[in-house]
Parts: structure tokens; C-alpha cells; sequence
């Protein structure tokens, strides 16, 4: 057989490398949605009670809760994972997150921003986290 300079093993190589990318980001997905989640229950502005309680991390191909905020029920696409806030009991997630008038009757209600601030908190930390488990992969593949 001919000397191919590593042409063979390289394609191998190539070829290996998204299934192992998909394979290790996976878990960097997953930890990555439950620490921000982590850091939504604790910054929710209650200390327990139904709010808390529904937030949710949603895994690749399994449907978020209904009435859930941001964007209600949808099936989550593969190799991503979702954090909700609300359910079909507890649809008011949105309104404490950036407050309401209050109507005709009722008084204002400040917002109480928990979601999106803790989403950007933790964003960075979960990009680093994907791109070296995919990273890491790609150096392992063979």
C-alpha cells in the first residue's frame, strides 16, 4: 500500500470528530443549564413557593413545560437545553420578571428581574465550558 502522508488517518480523523463533539457536549450542555438555573432559583424574588419551584432545565428532544417563559411549549432542538420559568399553574412568570400596570383597578407592580440577568451571569461560563468539551474532543478523536 501506498504512503498517503497521513492523508487516511486525518480523514479519519475528521470524520470522528462531530460525533464526538456531539457526544461530549452533551454534559457541558446539561451542567451549564442546571448552574443557571441554580442561580434563577436564587434569585427569584421569593424565597420559596410556586415560582421557584417551576424553574426547570428541559434536555435535547423533551418538551418544555406549558405556559413556560421565554416562548411557552416547544420541543427542545438536539444538542441544546433549555431553562424555563412558569408551567401551566404558574403563569406569571413574565409579569414578575418585568412588572405590569396594574389596569384600571390595581397598582403598578415593579418588575423583578430574575431570569435574563441570571442567563447572562452564567452565559459566558457555559460558552467556555461547551467549547472546551468540544475542544477536548476534537483532540481526542482518532
Amino acid at each position: 500500500m501506498a504512503d498517503d502522508g497521513g492523508l487516511a488517518r486525518f480523514q479519519k480523523r475528521m470524520r470522528a470528530v462531530p460525533e464526538a463533539a456531539r457526544r461530549a457536549v452533551v454534559p457541558a450542555l446539561e451542567k451549564s443549564a442546571e448552574e443557571i438555573a441554580d442561580v434563577m432559583r436564587a434569585t427569584v424574588p421569593v424565597d420559596d413557593g410556586d415560582l421557584k419551584d417551576s424553574i426547570k432545565v428541559t434536555g435535547p428532544g423533551l418538551s418544555t413545560p406549558p405556559y413556560s417563559q421565554p416562548g411557552g411549549s416547544m420541543v427542545v432542538p438536539e444538542l441544546t437545553a433549555a431553562v424555563t420559568a412558569g408551567n401551566a399553574d404558574v403563569r406569571y412568570a413574565h409579569l414578575v420578571e418585568y412588572g405590569h400596570g396594574g389596569g384600571l383597578h390595581g397598582s403598578a407592580v415593579p418588575p423583578h428581574p430574575f431570569f435574563w440577568p441570571s442567563f447572562r451571569l452564567g452565559r459566558k461560563r457555559a460558552l467556555n465550558r461547551i467549547k472546551r468539551a468540544v475542544g477536548k474532543a476534537i483532540r481526542e478523536a482518532k
